[in-house]
């Protein structure tokens, strides 16, 4: 067995366990732009990663912007794209916290990152630096469509999740497990093992470890109070677009709708409550 580190060097391995909803996502995100935000076509991903939503969304005929931090997901992000869609896509190398291009300042009409990546960022300041400059971008009614894993720091066991695809004439299988939260320090451990086996003896290990930030639903609604951001709907990971979590209802995975406050462009922030929130479906890996 050959073993390798970092599933992000690997975007064929990784997509073929993460990518298996790419058109009911943007579907969804196509909903919610139309219900809650602009209709309009230029689209945000931070954390495009392999770009298999840029791909799908530019498919569709919107204007795509997309950044990473990895160079191998960026390249096969690229790759994959048509000349026709690369005509639409522009894609960067890019931090979360620090992503800004001043042509498109007030400009964007719906940014998204649905997969967890969010909690990467591992202090108040990054975080908090990521939403501001993504409501910074977004046009005054734009909508920053944003999903992650809530934390219980009540659980007494590790979270474990398993997959299994196919990739062509190999079997992936995917096993994450995310540790107990440390509630003082807001992380808790993450570990990810990526099992390729297929013709010839081939036999691959991917095995992945980091830390994930931690928030329960208080601690994610101060957050975006701080950005200047307000809770318009939140929704399970299954995507069901006429089902927004009703107020009281807790579930972990969630999707949260969010846009710009009234004060948001003088840094001021409205203290009320934000309209219906709640929690998902399943956890997701992280891009």
């Amino acid at each position: 067995m050959e073993r390798l580190s970092d599933w992000y060097d690997h975007p064929e391995y990784y997509e073929a366990i993460f990518g298996t909803d790419t058109v009911k996502e943007v579907d969804f995100l196509e909903e919610v732009n139309r219900r809650y935000g602009t209709g309009g076509k230029l689209l945000l991903e931070p954390a495009c990663g392999a770009g298999r939503l840029v791909a799908e969304a530019a498919s569709r005929g919107y204007r795509m912007v997309g950044y990473d931090l990895s160079e191998k997901m960026l390249a096969h992000a690229h790759e994959r794209l048509t000349p026709g869609q690369r005509r639409k896509v522009r894609l960067y190398p890019a931090r979360m916290e620090e992503f800004f291009r001043p042509e498109l300042e007030g400009e964007v009409d719906l940014a998204f990152n649905l997969v967890s990546t969010f909690r990467y960022l591992d202090s108040e300041k990054a975080a908090l630096a990521h939403l501001q400059g993504t409501r910074r971008l977004l046009k005054p009614e734009g909508l920053y469509v944003l999903g992650f894993h809530l934390t219980d720091y009540d659980r007494e066991k590790p979270e474990h999740e398993r997959w299994v695809e196919r990739l062509g004439k190999d079997t992936v299988v995917c096993n994450t497990h995310e540790g107990l939260p440390d509630a003082r320090r807001r992380r808790s451990a993450m570990r990810n093992r990526l099992r390729i086996t297929g013709p010839a003896g081939k036999d691959l290990l991917i095995e992945t470890h980091w830390y994930f930030r931690t928030y329960d639903l208080a601690q994610a609604r101060r957050l975006f109070r701080r950005a200047g951001f307000e809770v318009r709907a939140v929704y399970d990971f299954d995507y069901r677009v006429d089902e927004p979590r009703k107020r009281g209802e807790l579930r972990l995975d969630s999707i949260f709708v969010l846009t710009p406050g009234p004060h948001a462009r003088t840094g001021r922030v409205r203290a009320r409550s934000p309209r219906p929130a709640g929690s998902g479906h399943r956890s997701r890996d992280p891009r």
